[in-house]
């Protein structure tokens, strides 16, 4: 085993020797010159501060106040996902069946792909569709629609598409369950 080990420890010190490398960098030419200005974090523009009242909120909360704002501007918008019509798993749409009814709030199976599907159909027949992933780990299912429908519609379409999607997936709550869902 010593010897194997030996082996190994040389040939991998000696990788970049052995396939010439240094051959292959650099076939780009140089990085281009970078402004400076760019490569400072933040915003290239500072938004305006808040003429009116603010108040605390939280995370969830705002997302219910965005959620209403949008269903209150756009009459043909449309939340539906898994048990949004009861709140949701973290009561991000509390309240909103209530506000505008079983027809723009609407539970949907337990199928993030006829999910991604539903809002395709909902977008090109002119709606804004607003659907619910309950995890982000539950979203892979849904990737044939989201990569092969949404985000190629438009070159099928002659410039038309489905471009009035928000999928929203709240993540990092819990840790797993992707790998158990279907």
């Amino acid at each position: 085993l010593e010897e194997q080990w030996q082996y190994c420890e040389k040939h991998v010190r000696e990788y970049s020797g052995d396939y010439n490398i240094g051959r292959y960098r650099d076939l780009d030419g140089p990085l281009p010159a970078m402004d400076a200005k760019r490569a400072l974090s933040g915003p290239r523009k500072m938004p305006p501060k808040p003429t009116g009242p603010t108040q605390r909120n939280t995370m969830v909360a705002a997302i219910n106040d965005a959620l209403t704002i949008a269903m209150e501007k756009d009459p043909k918008a449309i939340v539906f996902g898994e048990d949004v019509a009861f709140g949701g798993v973290f009561r991000a749409s509390v309240g909103l069946r209530e506000k505008f009814g079983e027809g723009r709030v609407m539970n949907a199976p337990v199928a993030e792909q006829a999910i991604a599907g539903f809002a395709v159909g909902l977008s090109v027949a002119g709606y804004t569709a607003i659907a619910e992933m309950q995890f982000a780990d539950y979203i892979f299912p849904a990737f044939d629609q989201i990569v092969n429908e949404i985000a190629k519609y438009r070159y099928r379409n002659a410039g038309g598409g489905a471009g009035n999607i928000v999928i929203r997936s709240p993540c990092s709550a819990v840790g797993h369950g992707s790998m158990y869902h279907s």
